[in-house]
C-alpha cells in the first residue's frame, strides 16, 4: 500500500457565513483548503482516473457546502469533510481549513481560519 495526499489550496468563495446576521445578510470572501490522504497506488501505476480521488469533485463538494449559511467555520470545515467520507469512502484522512476573510473583530486582521482534521471513521470499525 502506497499513501498519498491530494490538495487543494486557497480554493476561493463568497458566501454567506458569520455568527452575526449582517454577514449572513452582506456576505464575504471565503477561503477552503482539503487535504486527503489515501491509497492511490493503483492510479499511479495504471494512470486511470477511476482509481484516484477525483480533485474537481472535490472542489464541488466545498461549493455545495460552502452554499449553506453557516454560524460557525467549524460547521462548514466539519460538513465537507463528512461529505468526503461520504463520496470516497477510501480516503483514509481528510483535514480542511475554512477561513474568513477580514473577520469582524474590532481590529485589523486579514482572516481567521479554522482546520478540522479528521480519520475515516468507517475505516475504524470493529464489528
Amino acid at each position: 500500500m502506497s499513501l498519498a495526499t491530494i490538495s487543494l489550496e486557497n480554493i476561493e468563495f463568497f458566501a454567506y457565513h458569520g455568527f452575526y446576521e449582517e454577514e449572513q445578510k452582506i456576505g464575504n470572501k471565503y477561503s477552503v483548503d482539503i487535504t486527503i490522504t489515501a491509497d492511490l497506488s493503483m492510479a499511479s501505476q495504471n494512470d486511470k482516473l477511476a482509481d484516484t480521488i477525483n480533485y474537481e469533485y472535490l472542489y464541488k463538494i466545498a461549493a455545495e457546502e460552502m452554499k449553506k449559511p453557516t454560524r460557525l467555520l467549524e460547521h462548514i470545515a466539519k460538513r465537507i469533510i463528512d461529505s468526503i467520507f461520504q463520496h470516497f469512502p477510501k480516503v483514509q484522512k481528510a483535514e480542511v481549513a475554512v477561513s474568513k476573510y477580514n473577520p469582524p473583530i474590532g481590529g485589523v486582521c486579514t482572516k481567521a481560519k479554522v482546520c478540522i482534521s479528521e480519520d475515516n471513521p468507517a475505516l475504524f470499525k470493529v464489528d
